[in-house]
């Protein structure tokens, strides 16, 4: 139950990342990869902080993260946004 809850509570930290990422549209490529690792910081360190465990914290990072692009290209590819 509680991966579950890390995985929600981390694609909520997902789209908040596309949110900053879409309203940064003229930045450059360094910031946009800083801001990455911000978020990413932050997604596990919720992870880390309900979890208390460094293995499974990474481990339902990467699939939070997985999911979230999956859901990501296939929204891009149903929705085009014009």
């Amino acid at each position: 139950m509680k991966n579950y809850l890390v995985i929600l509570f981390q694609l909520i930290v997902w789209s908040g990342y596309t949110l900053v990422e879409w309203l940064s549209v003229n930045d450059r490529f360094v910031f946009k990869v800083f801001m990455f690792l911000v978020f990413s910081y932050l997604a596990i360190y919720i992870g880390k902080m309900i979890l208390k465990s460094n293995r499974r914290t990474m481990l339902v990072t990467v699939i939070s993260l997985l999911c979230y692009g999956i859901l990501q290209i296939l929204l891009e590819t149903l929705v085009p946004v014009y």
